[in-house]
């Protein structure tokens, strides 16, 4: 299919260089307080986990800035709130505790990543700290922290993502109830019908 695909790590550095002195230094091992500030102001993140065979999975999570609990320099608390139940990134976690995060601060074009060893886990004085609207977490991810550093802009610059004036219009936008219906070809389910079921799901039941 592909004419030349890139095998090793000295043919891939041929081509892209080395990184910068700043780059191999800027990686640290721990939360300080500027990652804490970092993650207290930050509303979303990306949870990226693989099963046992090394199949990958990427999550969104997001909820009020700060939702994401620290416990200590080493260790964030990730509230699991109530989903479509797949479960995809809580499965593979318990095949293959590594985890990595990205942290988003809209309008903000660097984020931060952290990587380390991730687990479930029900402790309710813990969970009980992450309640919004009266309900507390039944379940949350915690993140033994290995790697913490933050990543540059030039992907948010490329795209534009933050610059109202790159984003499609309502009528643009790609329909996620379409795409739902004619994926999972359930009969009675159509664009409307799934509409219908998304609209209660995102008003009734995000807590």
């Amino acid at each position: 299919m592909f004419q030349h695909v890139i095998t090793d790590e000295k043919e891939l550095r041929r081509i892209i260089g080395e990184p910068s002195e700043l780059v191999n230094n800027k990686v640290i091992h721990h939360l300080d307080e500027n990652c804490v500030q970092f993650i207290k102001e930050s509303p979303f993140l990306t949870l990226a986990t693989s099963d046992s065979s090394g199949s990958c999975d990427v999550s969104p999570r997001g909820d009020g800035k700060g939702f994401v609990h620290i416990l200590n320099e080493k260790c964030l608390i990730i509230p699991e709130r109530p989903g479509n139940k797949r479960v995809d990134s809580m499965k593979n976690l318990l095949a293959n505790p590594h985890a990595g995060l990205i942290f988003f601060i809209p309008g903000l074009e660097e984020t931060l990543r952290v990587n380390g060893k991730a687990c479930i886990i029900a402790d309710e004085d813990l969970l009980g700290k992450m309640a919004h609207r009266g309900k507390v977490p039944s379940l949350g991810i915690a993140v033994e922290v290995q790697e913490c550093f933050i990543h540059c802009a030039k992907a948010f610059k490329r795209s534009g993502l933050w610059e109202p004036g790159t984003w499609l219009t309502k009528e643009e936008r790609p329909s996620a109830a379409k795409m739902l219906a004619e994926h999972a070809k359930l009969p009675d389910l159509d664009e409307e019908a799934v509409t219908k079921r998304l609209h209660e799901s995102y008003t009734k039941r995000l807590y």
